[in-house]
């Protein structure tokens, strides 16, 4: 996949983290960026949509759930489609990040299949198993 059809963002605002993340997205083909904060995160979706974002919830200058309530009301409620990676486990939290505009929710830390599962939960990638 090449272009921005084939992109995803990674939000985290601790570099270890955006750097482990995108690793997982590579290897099954799609082109990686990343974003420290949300606020980085909307610009980056200004210059060029991705795909998808990997979105850490709890960030400085714009947290996630800011970055998708302001995505949302920007770019309409399924571009980009969002994937919440968080350490967020309370019930209430999942439905916030729901109704905000989140298409999945993943808690951290993750691996390479359950991340995979969730991309294919969310339309990125195929489902090879049905």
């Amino acid at each position: 996949m090449a272009g921005a059809e084939g992109t995803i963002l990674v939000v985290d605002d601790s570099r270890v983290v955006r750097k482990a993340a995108r690793r997982i997205p590579e290897t099954l083909g799609f082109q990686v960026s990343e974003a420290e904060d949300g606020a980085q995160a909307l610009a980056a979706c200004r210059a060029a949509m991705p795909r998808a974002v990997l979105l850490d919830w709890n960030m400085p200058v714009l947290d996630g759930i800011g970055f998708l309530r302001a995505a949302r009301a920007e770019f309409g409620p399924d571009r980009p489609v969002v994937v919440l990676c968080t350490t967020e486990a309370a019930m209430e939290r999942i439905m916030e990040a729901l109704e905000a505009g989140a298409q999945e929710y993943i808690m951290k830390p993750f691996d390479a299949v359950l991340l995979q599962d969730k991309l294919v939960q969310a339309g990125l990638l195929p489902d090879l198993a049905a």
